[in-house]
């Protein structure tokens, strides 16, 4: 069973979920006194919350792995009350990713994405996973980022592209 582009996508969603761990660890220790507050937070006045970007990041790789495995979508409570909280949607989407074992050839079925109001788009498993679970997951983790940072959380660059940590040489001037 070939699985290559899917085992790439899993670590993809899994060291991205990672960073995300990391950047709610920064959050828990620099907003300790405040963190109900923090969950509350967001750039402006008509985007979702600190805590639902949080939940809507890990519906991406959630709905991916449900897909996988023939089940219909099913996203998280939007209603995040606590860092646990966070962690656990975090956690179970890390299990839920662990679990699919499909070949590549899930790719090519045609996928029907509801998407409310009795709209829907019939795509491909890749332009499913390109065109519609890529962007709104990084859309989420990127807004989630933004807004630690515009709380004042000590977050940088280097924090969100953690999974580059791995790569990184040290060139030597011998």
């Amino acid at each position: 069973m070939e699985n290559q582009k899917i085992v790439a996508l899993q670590n993809i969603f899994n060291s991205r979920l990672d960073t995300l761990s990391h950047l709610l660890e920064i959050a828990e220790s620099h907003f300790a006194d405040d963190v109900e507050s923090l969950l509350q937070r967001r750039i402006a006045p008509d985007m979702f919350p600190f805590s639902t970007q949080v939940a809507f990041v890990c519906n991406q790789p959630r709905n991916f792995a449900l897909w996988c495995l023939g089940q219909s979508a099913n996203n998280l409570n939007p209603d995040v009350a606590s860092l646990a909280e966070t962690r656990g949607h975090i956690s179970s989407t890390k299990e839920l990713l662990a679990s699919i074992k499909v070949a590549d050839s899930k790719l090519s079925e045609l996928h029907r994405l509801d998407l409310g109001q009795g709209l829907y788009a019939e795509l491909s498993g890749l332009s499913y996973v390109d065109d519609f679970l890529m962007p709104n997951f990084y859309f989420h983790i990127t807004t989630a980022y933004n807004i630690l940072r515009m709380a004042g959380a000590p977050i940088g660059k280097r924090d969100f592209m953690m999974h580059l940590v791995p790569s990184l040489k040290h060139q030597s001037n011998a």
